[in-house]
């Protein structure tokens, strides 16, 4: 097998903090929705639009917005007050605003793999939200090139990865989502470092590939290099 020569990096919950913000925009819609519905979980409700739209509005808080507005009148029968949905949408234009909040060790781990390898920045959703995050994390300096996708397969891991790296053998994917920076990069021939956060959304889980020598699972980025020293041994 050829050296491992690039390392691409997922962006939400893998560099910087996201799924926080969109857990407070779910319990700020469900007290705002509340008074008008006897429904039962309105964040449950919630999330099963947001999973139904993506095929629809893709990821990001467009869609999430969206699909707030559409469960607010679902689970009203479309009684609740144009005042509450216009509270939802400032809800959902507030996931603009938060701050970005880079996780622990992440400086560090690029600072010194930008040095031996070349890094890229693969990141799913709305393309004007991912740029203004990338912007603002002060983490594009250290890769070589972003891609903004509407949807991670492996179809678009080995496109990027022949674009922008040395093809898909030579690549490692770090990210913490399972289903979408994990299985579909181990599907199109690169090696795959899961990096797990705590409030990873439901939908991005799936069963870890244990027994697949191309795959690592590591606590933070600082534990990167060690995974990455692994694979080699198997080079």
């Amino acid at each position: 097998m050829a050296r491992i020569t690039t390392i691409a990096f997922d962006a939400d919950d893998t560099l910087w903090q996201n799924e926080q913000f969109f857990r407070l925009t779910e319990q700020r819609f469900a007290d705002l929705v509340a008074p008008y519905t006897d429904a039962p979980d309105l964040n449950g409700r919630l999330i099963e639009a947001v999973t139904r739209n993506l095929s629809f509005y893709g990821f990001g808080m467009k869609g999430f917005a969206l699909s707030m507005v559409e469960t607010a009148l679902e689970v009203t029968d479309h009684k609740v007050p144009g005042t509450v949905i216009a509270e939802v949408l400032a809800a959902g234009r507030e996931l603009l605003s938060y701050p970005i909040e880079t996780l622990p060790h992440v400086d560090q781990a690029l600072g010194r793999l930008q040095e031996t390898h070349r890094l890229i920045l693969v990141t799913k959703g709305d393309v004007f939200d991912q740029e203004r995050k990338v912007a603002a994390s002060g983490l594009a300096g250290y890769f070589a090139a972003i891609e903004i996708v509407s949807n991670k397969d492996h179809d678009t891991y080995r496109r990027v990865f022949d674009r922008h790296a040395d093809g898909p053998e030579r690549t490692v994917m770090v990210g913490n989502s399972v289903r979408s920076d994990i299985l579909p990069a181990l599907e199109a021939g690169a090696y795959a470092v899961y990096v797990p956060h705590d409030l990873t959304w439901s939908y991005e889980h799936a069963e870890e590939p244990v027994a697949q020598p191309r795959y690592a699972r590591i606590e933070h980025l600082g534990e990167l290099e060690a995974a990455l020293t692994s694979f080699e041994k198997i080079n």
